[in-house]
């Protein structure tokens, strides 16, 4: 009879080694996806307006496409790889390809009166709310207190 001695180190080893394939192949799979990654984003209460910042960072303004609606905003874009001839990539972490982020406002905005700054890879929009939705400020004069009338 022959004795085998188990090695669960190795055994753990061979399981890190199939899982890492698999992950692997989940990301290749998950690359090339239409939409592999997007922006991330703030939406800021102004007071009069909301004020949406998304962060693109190395996309040129021509490659990006904002539609607003009263109650959203979407923007789609594509970020493009740089292509060098003669050139392979080694080791990238970069996210490439289209995106796209939808966002429902909280309040209706005056959509034809939106204004845009692309500066430094941040959008910056900002979203003049309507009327009804500003922030109104009343002020209460509470004055002096009458004068008694003389008897």
């Amino acid at each position: 009879m022959m004795i085998r001695y188990w090695h669960p180190g190795s055994e753990i080893e061979n399981v890190r080694r199939q899982l890492d394939k698999m992950f692997d192949q989940f990301a290749l799979n998950a690359q090339n996806t239409p939409s592999t990654w997007q922006p991330a984003i703030e939406l800021i209460d102004a007071g009069d307006n909301l004020i949406l910042k998304a962060q693109l960072p190395g996309i040129e303004g021509k490659d990006v496409e904002i539609q607003v609606t009263q109650k959203a905003v979407a923007i789609v874009g594509e970020y493009r790889t740089e292509q060098r001839e003669g050139a392979r990539h080694l080791h990238s972490e970069f996210r490439y390809g289209k995106f796209q982020r939808v966002l429902q406002l909280p309040y209706p905005i005056q959509n034809d009166q939106v204004k845009a700054d692309f500066t430094n890879g941040i959008l910056t929009l900002t979203l003049p709310k309507v009327v009804e939705f500003r922030n109104k400020v009343v002020k209460i004069n509470l004055g002096e207190t009458a004068p008694e009338a003389p008897n």
